[in-house]
């Protein structure tokens, strides 16, 4: 199974407003383990950037000025993506950019079903505690120590290593049954039991049944207790 883990730089919070995206950063996983694939690129939004946006990713609108439009460049991160699952963390806000970008080249959104949202996995997970990334990070033991500034590439790679933590962990990777090969290991297991060691003695099954001495003994007991909770 292909994962893409995926964060974005914009140059505001809301692209109704004329925001723009302005860094992407993909990760690959299969089976919930990364590959060493990555995306990640820079694009110019064609407007200035502000002072409270660039405090956060510290991308300058200098900087951006030589880096390539979304829709010159959009045939690389489609490629990339092809049709596999999307994760992110808040991911109705990243989706919204992506898709106004997509839209702004006349290109097809991608499909809300393919998102899975690691804030809300978070929040299921560990209700009433805090769900940031760097939370996130905190509670799982993620090294974020060279996170400065945010950064699509870096953010998806510790969100990444989040959500193999919100999945089941690297275990789930190791080599165990998958889903849909349970009920065949179970039937394969129930119509072939372990077959007996040759060196090993056959031992006549013990009795589990109590004997009459046994129930005499207990009766005897049982009269013995003073006021039972079975008699009120």
């Amino acid at each position: 199974m292909r994962e893409i883990i995926f964060d974005t730089e914009t140059t505001g919070i809301d692209p109704r407003q004329g925001h723009r995206m302005v860094e992407i950063g993909c990760v690959e996983l299969v089976d919930r383990m990364p590959t060493g694939e990555t995306f990640h690129a820079y694009y110019n939004p064609e407007r200035d950037m502000p002072a409270e946006a660039e405090a956060i990713h510290g991308l300058s609108a200098q900087f951006l000025a030589d880096k390539p439009r979304f829709a010159e460049a959009v045939d690389e991160f489609l490629d990339f993506v092809r049709d596999d699952k999307l994760v992110a963390h808040n991911a109705g806000f990243d989706f919204a950019f992506l898709n106004a970008e997509l839209e702004l080249c006349a290109r097809e959104p991608i499909c809300l079903t393919r998102k899975i949202d690691t804030l809300e996995m978070a929040r299921r997970k560990n209700p009433g505690g805090k769900h940031s990334l760097d939370a996130l990070c905190s509670r799982y033991g993620v090294d974020r120590s060279h996170r400065v500034f945010h950064g699509a590439l870096l953010d998806a790679e510790l969100l990444a290593q989040v959500y193999i933590e919100l999945t089941g962990g690297r275990q789930i990777a190791m080599g165990l049954l998958a889903a849909e090969d349970a009920s065949t290991a179970s039937s394969i297991a129930v119509a072939a039991p372990l077959a007996a060691s040759a060196d090993r003695p056959r031992r006549a099954p013990r009795p589990h049944s109590a004997t009459e001495e046994e129930l005499m003994r207990h009766a005897t007991f049982l009269e013995r207790i003073a006021r039972p909770i079975w008699n009120r």
